[in-house]
């Protein structure tokens, strides 16, 4: 067992765990300060002050005065397994560029295809360990992955195969969530989205299942990809198949996919931008996380999720990254927190809810988000004054290691 001793704040979010991650007040951090902890490296067994030495065998102790410690944070949406580079697309962007330039430049989704598919796994591989490593060097504990460029059968195969390779090497320090996303977009080659869904996903799925190597599924509902109509099949195939669900929905228009998230209980709604009314009640009233990803807009220029309304209606609320080539090459999801924030108009327990607790949530993972007797020892630690510094210093990292 683990002594950290007199750590100078802890953030537990208990208040914030007891109301569900909900409609969540500034008194809801239940930060402590000069606090010890006791744990085993799998759960935390006891908080306090006075050091019960008599009651737990303890073979290690580290002196925290100098740290802030938090639940661990978690980034719940990256698509960080791809081959190729797309940093032209910004500078055309920025130059006045819209899709349609960036796609007859040879950018876009496509772009991304075909530098995945002519990259050897290894590659791919070896790429993806370096941009782990460097999300992680942010305090950043838990990341979720995607496959989804490959868009044919062979390489969403082996995009999933290399996600869990990622998993096994890292794990237990780094917590890895695989979800397969063969559904991100339809292939020329494929007359409509039911079409590229039952020859290649939904056999795709059947074989990963099977396997028992991948987490979650997820699919991009939206215009010009895959319809409502083949979204509700790609989740009664995962309902038949006992896997999760997640969707990227409501980004371009409001597609009524919060809606139907919400109706199949899935972990998450991801995006969200154009969601109404209608959507945001029906995340408030589910289990679905409202996973917003600012640093998509602020990437492409484009406006931000109305978070208010979620927050206010007493929807979960995520932040994740959305780290991609093309659309968000930002992979400090503390970072993006922090600037949203004020966006947002959210009060400290709502920004660290939502890229720990509620984060954590959204894949599932309801065993961690939060700093209570019982549930996991999995942190994020800072070497700082306080926790106002670690969101106040936007792009200042003060992770660091316990000994």
């Amino acid at each position: 067992m683990i002594l950290l001793k007199n750590i100078k704040q802890l953030l537990t979010l208990d208040a914030a765990h007891s109301k569900d991650g909900r409609k969540l007040t500034k008194d809801d951090l239940s930060l402590l300060e000069n606090i010890s902890l006791i744990h085993d490296n799998d759960k935390i067994l006891w908080i306090g002050n006075d050091i019960p030495k008599d009651k737990f065998s303890i073979q290690k102790e580290i002196d925290c005065s100098k740290f802030v410690i938090t639940p661990e944070i978690v980034d719940s949406h990256t698509h960080l397994v791809f081959g190729g580079d797309r940093s032209f697309e910004y500078s055309l962007r920025l130059n006045g560029g819209d899709y349609t330039d960036i796609a007859n430049a040879g950018g876009g989704i496509l772009n991304t295809m075909r530098a995945t598919n002519q990259a050897d796994n290894e590659e791919l591989f070896e790429s993806a360990c370096e941009r782990i490593e460097r999300l992680h060097s942010y305090g950043v504990g838990t990341i979720e992955i995607k496959s989804g460029y490959g868009l044919n059968y062979d390489k969403e195969y082996e995009l999933s195969h290399i996600i869990d390779r990622l998993k096994k090497k890292y794990a237990p320090n780094i917590q890895i969530i695989n979800t397969f996303m063969a559904a991100h977009a339809i292939p020329k080659n494929f007359s409509s989205g039911k079409d590229y869904l039952e020859k290649v996903v939904f056999p795709l799925m059947d074989s990963l299942a099977k396997e028992k190597i991948i987490d979650i599924v997820d699919i991009f509902h939206e215009e010009g990809y895959f319809s409502f109509d083949d979204t509700k099949l790609f989740f009664n195939k995962a309902k038949s198949l006992k896997l999760p669900v997640k969707s990227h929905a409501d980004e371009f228009k409001d597609n009524k996919g919060a809606v139907l998230a919400s109706k199949y209980e899935a972990l998450s709604c991801d995006h969200l931008l154009c969601t109404t009314e209608d959507g945001v009640t029906s995340l408030a009233k589910s289990k679905t996380v409202a996973s917003l990803l600012p640093g998509t807009g602020f990437f492409l220029g484009k406006p931000q999720a109305n978070a208010k309304a979620f927050l206010e209606a007493g929807a979960k609320v995520a932040i994740g990254s959305d780290y991609n080539p093309g659309s968000c090459h930002w992979d400090n999801v503390l970072m993006i927190a922090s600037i949203a924030a004020p966006n947002y108009g959210m009060n400290m327990s709502q920004l660290w809810s939502s890229i720990t607790l509620n984060a954590a949530h959204s894949l599932g993972l309801y065993n961690q988000g939060a700093i209570k007797v019982g549930l996991s020892a999995r942190f994020s630690v800072f070497n700082c004054p306080s926790l106002d510094h670690i969101t106040y210093n936007w792009g200042r990292n003060f992770s660091t290691k316990l000994n």
